[in-house]
């Protein structure tokens, strides 16, 4: 199953295990947190449970 996890970016479960595969841990969170520092996270919008 390819379930999505990050609503604004697209990010899903598959990529979070190929990230940590490639790197030896996920580089996800970091991308999404300087993401949203940069103002392009549209969560309340984007995310059914509106976070």
């Amino acid at each position: 199953m390819n379930d999505l996890i990050c609503y604004c970016f697209g990010y899903t479960e598959k990529d979070i295990e190929a990230d940590a595969r490639a790197n030896g841990r996920s580089l996800i969170m970091e991308r999404i947190q300087g993401k949203k520092r940069a103002g392009t996270c549209d969560c309340a919008a984007q995310n059914p449970k509106g976070r």
